[in-house]
């Protein structure tokens, strides 16, 4: 039995891309939640070891000021973004905070290095509390999935998907391709936030997580044809069970927000999620900065479908 360590403490909402220029690149929310830090390293494990650099900070007021979240590097036509989510401020609203989306970008090679752009608020045409984006190609379509609130629907955020005109603009009306409706997806709030997608032989599949970021946590599953119209909700097959949740025998909780990466060989798909050690949590989660950040390899059965097994175990 292989029981994981965190690969780097106290980051939640890791995202790691491998790049072709022989790099991993590491970003993540950071506990102060006031900017956003990127690493790189050969290896993954270099990683928990490479010095960080703060690349972008939070202005002192406006918009984007404050509780800077999930931010993603993504390298799209020859230029770095990152895709993050901030707020004006901690005030709650309507029982939700005022997070909105944003990127910035950078044309250097070198994410660490260059001058980093803003590039505004990514607008969805719904004026809600949204955050947890992400991007991909697929067909040579660049697309845009995220999570939001919609008025009239119960709970915190939903998954929505769209086309990109470019980089930092959408195409078209927001898809609505999932809503919390499972008793695992209720537990403590209403959500579905923090979509990732892997594409496997000829499916897609987009993980998400859902319930509050306590122990509850826990991550679903959709898929879909590669060849399918990724923007019909009917495309879309929804698993019912959580496909990684808790593992309390093994001392690891609430794992979810994950991204994909791969081996350095480039022959094993990895999966990277945050999750904690302890339930014991005073307060509201959010201000518990002991989200880690955790790798395990993830593997496939013979039916093409991925199979993420026990959250606390590399095997």
């Amino acid at each position: 039995m292989n029981v994981l360590a965190p690969l780097i403490e106290q980051r939640a909402d890791p995202y790691i891309h491998k790049h072709d220029d022989g790099y991993y690149y590491f970003t993540a929310s950071v506990p102060d939640y006031d900017g956003i830090e990127l690493r790189r390293s050969r290896t993954i494990s270099g990683l928990a070891e490479a010095e960080p650099k703060m690349v972008w900070r939070k202005p002192d007021e406006g918009p984007y000021s404050d509780l800077v979240w999930a931010p993603e590097l993504h390298f799209i036509h020859d230029c770095w973004y990152v895709y993050f989510a901030a707020a004006p401020s901690r005030k709650i609203k309507d029982g939700l905070f005022q997070h909105r989306m944003y990127a910035i970008s950078n044309p250097s090679p070198n994410p660490l290095e260059g001058e980093w752009f803003f590039e505004g608020q990514i607008e969805t045409g719904m004026d809600t509390f949204c955050l947890d984006a992400t991007t991909f190609t697929h067909h040579d379509e660049l697309y845009y999935l995220w999570a939001q609130k919609e008025e009239g629907i119960r709970g915190n955020s939903n998954l929505y998907i769209a086309r990109m005109k470019n980089p930092v603009e959408l195409e078209g009306e927001p898809v609505r391709l999932s809503i919390p409706e499972f008793d695992w997806e209720i537990q403590g709030f209403w959500v579905n936030e923090g979509p990732a997608i892997v594409k496997r032989g000829n499916h897609l599949f987009i993980t998400y997580s859902a319930s509050a970021t306590d122990e509850n946590y826990a991550m679903g599953l959709l898929w879909a044809d590669e060849d399918s119209d990724l923007l019909d909700p009917a495309s879309w097959t929804k698993s019912e069970q959580p496909v990684l949740r808790s593992s309390p025998e093994h001392g690891i909780f609430g794992p979810g927000h994950n991204s994909f990466t791969v081996s350095e060989d480039g022959k094993t798909d990895l999966l990277v999620y945050h999750a904690r050690t302890y339930t014991e949590i005073e307060g509201d989660p959010l201000w518990d900065p002991n989200r880690h950040t955790f790798v395990k390899p993830l593997k496939w059965d013979e039916n093409g479908m991925p199979v993420f097994g026990d959250a606390a175990l590399a095997d």
